[in-house]
């Protein structure tokens, strides 16, 4: 049942809002200027099949407000990190970014924060983050606990260790002025890790408390603020290299091709090809090029120009987050002449190969883990719609190249089987429909799909091997999107991002409902 959105009262702010399914679980992130308009937008007619789906499984639709859209980008894109979502854009290296953590100890130390798969996160303590791969913060971490004096010890001592003598930290296990400091110590680190104007404000306000030391001739206080001034300087120095090293530009080129995005991108050094990397994300919600970008360098180094094959929309307002982001000007600049309109066209020749080797990212994918011959463009998917036992008949939807095809839906009424025999009727309707294409010599599929668990295979497996023909044949059982083969005694589990199980899911859906359908029109028909 569609949640009904007049039941909740949608506040105009800018924010984020997030959408649960029944348990509770949060299944799609998205941001908005102005919430009302764009959750409602979610709620209009003709909207795709990917949207469909999301909006079918929403129960509940949580708000939190921020001041400005820079903060609900920015949420947003966290958010994303914390919880990921199945329906919002998941990179396939999201794992390679790092939280810190100050743990929560009476003389707290500097750790890397871990997490469970779920998002959660270990350890007790205040967690900062994300930081990239290429982020000082997470390179520089012992530079961060000596520049604060942070201890290292898993095991606070009674007397001081080695770390005291190199004057990385000051022993608070033993002195008590040390300890008396070390509470300032793990504030003055805290503001740092809260980001770059943090880190530029507690600079200034040091600064102001070094100049005001040396009038009051508190020399050796001033001397330790002006060595902790060296050291941030140290460390935003190493941080500005680490963007600027290795990071000259990067082209991305982006295709559509049924609901899903293929995202191709050259990394350039020197002017030549170093890296490259495939991305697919379906078209759900807030999910574009803009957001894709965002994420994207939330865990890659930034370069100073980013070349495109299109301009991502709020081209400006993203400029303005990576720049704040890297430290860098950063441009988006879509190329029209030249060499680099020359490696632009080469990307998006790559992704129209992508496109042409299986219409569909989705179909590749399903060759691969189900082991095809050839990839599925052609797949029939079976089911059997039930009511009664008076009332039982099967249905047929056909995809070609990963999109309906529904001039090629077929509908059955079971003829040989009484009683309700699921089983036996997917028996009847698959031999029905294979004997019919044999005797007319025409295209068989290059998959079929059972909406059902082993049984209803077991049964399609031997009308086929009736017939003499050898069809790749699988099963998809909705409690748990298991797969099964005739070969695998053990389920296949997909992952629920992965573009192969959403055309699995979609044909399966889509013969569910038009055998609903007819099943309601002979019903009504006999009423009548």
């Amino acid at each position: 049942m569609t949640f009904d959105i007049s039941t909740i009262t949608i506040p105009t702010d800018p924010g984020i809002y997030l959408m649960k399914d029944s348990d509770g679980k949060i299944i799609y992130i998205g941001k908005a200027k102005n919430l009302k308009n764009r959750v409602k937008s979610y709620f209009l007619k003709n909207q795709n099949y990917k949207t469909q789906k999301l909006v079918e499984n929403i129960d509940f639709i949580e708000f939190v407000l921020t001041d400005n859209e820079s903060e609900a980008f920015l949420l947003e894109s966290n958010m994303i990190k914390k919880y990921r979502p199945r329906f919002n854009i998941e990179l396939k290296d999201q794992q390679r970014y790092t939280y810190l953590r100050i743990s929560d100890e009476k003389y707290p130390r500097l750790l890397v924060s871990r997490r469970t798969r779920d998002g959660t996160f270990l350890g007790k303590g205040k967690t900062f983050g994300p930081f990239t791969q290429g982020s000082s913060k997470l390179l520089t971490i012992g530079a961060l606990r000596k520049s604060f004096q942070i201890r290292i010890c898993k095991t606070l001592p009674k007397k001081v260790c080695l770390e005291y003598h190199l004057g990385n930290c000051e022993g608070p296990c033993e002195f008590k002025d040390a300890q008396e400091r070390y509470a300032k110590h793990v504030d003055s680190l805290e503001q740092v890790l809260k980001g770059k104007n943090q880190t530029k404000i507690f600079t200034k306000k040091l600064e102001e408390e070094m100049h005001q030391a040396a009038k009051l001739e508190q020399f050796e206080r001033a001397k330790d603020i002006r060595d902790t001034l060296i050291r941030l300087g140290s460390l935003q120095t190493k941080q500005k290299m680490e963007y600027i090293e290795n990071s000259d530009e990067e082209y991305f080129g982006i295709g559509i091709e049924s609901q899903t995005a293929v995202v191709m991108n050259f990394r350039m050094i020197n002017g030549v090809i170093r890296d490259s990397d495939k991305f697919f994300f379906d078209l759900v919600g807030d999910n574009s090029f803009s957001n894709f970008l965002y994420q994207y360098y939330s865990t890659h180094k930034i370069p100073k120009q980013i070349l495109v094959s299109e301009l991502p929309e709020n081209k400006s307002f993203l400029e303005s987050l990576l720049s704040e982001l890297s430290g860098l000007s950063v441009q988006i600049i879509k190329p029209t002449k030249g060499k680099k309109k020359d490696i632009i066209n080469l990307i998006l020749k790559n992704v129209l190969l992508i496109h042409q080797k299986g219409g569909d990212p989705g179909l590749v994918e399903l060759k691969d883990i189900l082991h095809l011959d050839e990839i599925p463009n052609i797949i029939e998917c079976f089911d059997i719609s039930n009511h009664g036992e008076d009332f039982a008949v099967g249905s047929m939807a056909r995809f070609v190249g990963g999109k309906p095809d529904k001039s090629g839906y077929r509908k059955f009424k079971i003829k040989t089987v009484t009683g309700r025999d699921d089983f036996a009727m997917i028996g009847e309707i698959i031999k029905r429909r294979y004997y019919r294409l044999s005797e007319d010599n025409s295209k068989m599929p290059a998959l079929i799909v059972i909406d059902g668990g082993k049984g209803q295979l077991s049964s399609a497996m031997k009308s086929l091997q009736s017939l003499g023909l050898k069809l790749p044949c699988i099963s998809l059982a909705k409690e748990n999107e298991e797969i099964f083969t005739p070969k695998n005694k053990k389920p296949i589990i997909i992952s629920k991002l992965k573009p192969s199980l959403k055309i699995l899911q979609h044909i399966r859906d889509e013969t569910h409902r038009f055998g609903v359908a007819y099943n309601r029109t002979i019903r009504k028909n006999q009423i009548k």
